[in-house]
């Protein structure tokens, strides 16, 4: 497209970018605890969708920032297939993100149980922090989210962070 600008013809593109059909949505942050054997009982405005989009079955993994990610199997196939294309200078995306994934089945009652691995790398006790990000979930520590999420408060408000948001639309 072109537009007259002052004495200049400039030319603008303007990208179209597909809009994403998603089997699920998850929003919302919950504020959960582990049962004694460290089993995560999914929320119900959650659980129904999950057991629609994927009977249950979900994948749990570490991420970088020192939660964990909870996955339906049709959202992890997705997200795992791009790691397999990375660069073997970033080989460590795969060992955190795939070499620790855990396939989980949700049971009668809404609930998985969260690997103690899994447990001890997030530093999860009984208390947890489920934040749905559309696509997947994430779990975290309480007190681990409140600074992680400090942080990214902090940053928003930088200049830094005004530089990310300057071309950003609500």
């Amino acid at each position: 497209m072109w537009f007259l600008r002052g004495n200049s013809l400039k030319a603008y593109v303007f990208l179209t970018l597909p809009i994403r059909t998603l089997a699920f949505m998850f929003t919302g942050a919950s504020s959960l605890s582990l049962d004694a054997k460290g089993r995560l009982a999914v929320p119900t405005r959650h659980r129904d969708e999950l057991l629609a989009a994927c009977n249950g079955q979900l994948v749990i993994t570490r991420n970088h920032e020192g939660g964990l990610l909870m996955f339906p199997q049709k959202a992890w196939e997705t997200f795992s297939a791009k790691l397999l294309h990375v660069p073997m200078h970033q080989q460590w995306m795969k060992r955190l993100y795939i070499g620790h994934a855990q396939p989980v089945q949700m049971d009668a009652t809404g609930r998985v149980l969260i690997a103690p691995e899994l447990r001890e790398a997030a530093d999860v006790q009984m208390d947890i922090k489920m934040l749905g990000m559309v696509d997947f979930f994430e779990l975290w520590d309480p007190a681990r989210h409140q600074a992680k999420e400090a942080l990214d408060l902090a940053r928003a408000g930088s200049a830094q962070g005004s530089e990310a948001f300057k071309d950003f639309v609500f």
